[in-house]
């Protein structure tokens, strides 16, 4: 599939959640959660020492997010991600969207070999959806 298919898939999503989300407004993991939320998308944090971020309920893992959320993104430091894979496959996510940094080659090779659709050649949805400092 290529990389266009691979987003457009991701982007399907009704809902979606950000792992690495965080309350600091100067982080990736706030502006990808502000990111959907110009967009008027529907997103869900993810951060277990937050109740919420940017007005937004927080979930404490990838387990408590809510069925509906199919499609992730990962803002996470890549030892993160690895741990994120097992989790991710667990709670059946569809697609997972490693932003720049936070890609960890095995935690791909692992997604990808278990059918998930997964982007992460240095695309970044801030640029793809058109992000602006609120």
């Amino acid at each position: 599939m290529e990389i266009e298919q691979r987003i457009e898939l991701f982007l399907s999503s009704v809902s979606f959640g950000i792992a690495g989300a965080s309350k600091n407004r100067d982080k990736f993991g706030n502006k990808i959660l502000r990111c959907y939320l110009q967009h008027g998308m529907v997103a869900v944090p993810i951060n277990p020492k937050e109740k919420e971020i940017e007005g937004v309920a927080c979930a404490a893992s990838v387990a408590d997010l809510p069925d509906k959320v199919k499609s992730l993104s990962i803002v996470t430091p890549p030892a993160v991600t690895a741990q994120l894979a097992p989790e991710i496959i667990k709670k059946g996510v569809a697609s997972v969207w490693i932003q720049p940094g936070a890609e960890h080659p095995e935690a791909i090779t692992l997604l990808l070999e278990k059918g998930i659709n997964v982007i992460a050649d240095g695309s970044c949805l801030l640029v793809v959806l058109g992000y602006h400092d609120d």
